[in-house]
This record gives structure tokens, sequence and C-alpha cells, in this order.
């Protein structure tokens, strides 16, 4: 094996673990979210969380400059998506706060669905039938999960449809972003999210004991470091190998929601994420296809 090849393999490696390593951070934080919502508001948890990140994002952003957090490119685009990620969090702490954790990243994985059927309107992109059919595959797969009838259709379970929904704008605008650098649209974000907890906050304040405190700092820094966990992954790693390793937080979803809050998951909210799973990879794989065909059409024919 070539030197080449030998790096090459090395660095996809590294980029799997750091993907596990990722999901298993962001599982373990939202885990730890749910259990401090259930004694602290909404807006409590958002505020200390978000200020604890931005203290990280700072430090990081020393080395840099701060200049090009001021300077940004399509600073309405860039409000935007702050505002879809503050309401996408806001969202996901109402809803788990009441639903099993499992079950609140079941309707979270369909983000990308959701993605897939808004991109004609809003970034003009071709849908194709097969993706068409995947998209309302995974409409059934939500539905599955929903579990729509008068004891289970509950304010927590449409809230976190409408936060899924909210993650999947978030996604969409970030592709309009993306020469942004990361730590940017982190920047920003926690700034989204620190004000609405800032306003948020009087309405049911507890003051917190110390430990407290120091599990609010955790939450904020955990989350920081599950995001730069994936951002390298996908940096060392080739995209079919790396996102694809998003699904496992359903099985650390489970796991947690079982050992810390004894939650035990549905047959139903099984079989909904099974559909939702398989029916985001397709659509993730079939756009590659597509991207790869692209690349070798738009190639300059030899001379001659």
């Amino acid at each position: 094996m070539s030197t080449g090849s030998a790096d090459s393999a090395t660095h996809a490696s590294l980029g799997i673990a750091m993907m596990l390593f990722g999901i298993f951070l962001f599982m373990a934080n939202d885990t730890l979210g749910k259990w401090l919502v259930s004694t602290y508001s909404i807006g409590q948890v958002l505020f200390m969380r978000s200020a604890a990140a931005l203290l990280v994002v700072i430090v990081l952003l020393k080395s840099g400059g701060y200049r090009r957090v001021i300077a940004v490119d399509r600073p309405g685009l860039q409000a935007l998506r702050a505002i879809f990620a503050t309401l996408e969090v806001v969202a996901f702490y109402g809803a788990v706060a009441y639903l099993p954790l499992a079950d609140t990243m079941a309707f979270w994985l369909a983000a990308p669905i959701y993605v897939a059927a808004l991109s004609p309107l809003f970034l003009g992109e071709k849908v194709g039938a097969r993706r068409w059919t995947a998209i309302l595959i995974g409409f059934v797969g939500v539905i599955v999960v929903l579990r729509p009838s008068s004891a289970s259709l509950t304010g927590p379970a449409l809230i976190a449809v409408a936060g899924s929904l909210t993650f999947a704008l978030m996604m969409l605008t970030a592709r309009s972003l993306r020469g942004t650098p990361d730590l940017v649209l982190v920047f920003w974000q926690s700034v989204g999210a620190l004000l609405a907890g800032l306003v948020l906050m009087p309405f049911g304040w507890v003051t917190p004991p110390a430990l407290d405190i120091g599990l609010f700092a955790v939450l904020g820094i955990t989350a920081m470091f599950a995001h730069m966990c994936v951002t390298r992954a996908f940096k060392l790693g080739d995209a079919a190998q790396i996102a694809p390793l998003q699904y496992t937080m359903l099985v650390w979803a489970a796991l947690f929601g079982y050992l810390v809050f004894g939650d035990v998951p549905q047959p139903t909210m099984l079989i909904g994420a099974a559909i939702i799973v398989g029916s985001g990879l397709f659509i993730f794989f079939r756009e590659r296809q597509l991207a790869k065909k692209s690349a070798v059409a738009s190639e300059p024919l030899p001379p001659g």
C-alpha cells in the first residue's frame, strides 16, 4: 500500500471515529438537557447553555481575529439562520421535557427529508420521482412515530414536528452560507439563543446550586466540542462514510432514555424511525449519485 493510500485510510478511520464520538457527545448533551429542563425553565437552560458556549467560541475566535465575526456576508440570511436555530432549540427542549428522548430524536432525524422536500421551493433544486417517493415514505414514517389519535396527538408531539421542520429550515439556510466559517455560524447561533434565553429567563427562574451551574456549563461546552468533532469528521472522511453514522444517535437516545429516565421504546416508534432512517439514507445516496453524474457530465471532453 502506498503512503498516500495509507494516509487516506488513516484519515477515513479517524473521521469515522470522530463522527461516532461527536454523535455520542450530542446525545449525552441532549440527555443532560432533558434532565435540566425538568427542573429549570427553557429560557434559563437556553441562556446558561448559550453563555457557556459563547465563552468557548470567543476563546477559539481569538486566534483568528474577531473582525470576521462582524464583517459577515449576507447578514440578513445569517440573522434568519440564527432565528431558525434558536426556535429549533426552544422546540427541542419543549418537546424533550415531555417526550421520551428516542421519540424526540426520531422526529429530528426526519429533517433531511424535509430539506429534500423544500429544496425546490427555497433553493431551486430539482427533485426527481425517486426522491419524491422516498420523501413521501419518510413522511409516512413521521406519521407512524406521531401515532395521530386523540390520545397520542399531544402538544409536545406537535412541538417536536414543528421543531424538526425549523431544524430543516436552518439546514436550508446553511446551504446558502457554505462560504461562512463554521465558527462564525456557531457564534451568531449562540448569540441568538442567548438573547432568546435572556427574554424568556425571567419567567420561571430557579436559582441553581453550584453543581447545577457546573452542569449548565457542561451543557454548552459539550455541545461545542460535539459540533467540532462532527465538523472535523466530514473534513477527514468521505461524506458517504460519515453522514449515515448520524443515525447512531437513535441507539444512544434509546439507551440513555432507558438508563436515565426509564423510557422503553414503543414498537410504533421503532417502526417509524426505521422508515425515516431508510428514506433519509436513500435520499442522501441518491443525491450523491446525481452529484457524481453531474460532475462527470461537466468535465471537458478531451481534444480530438
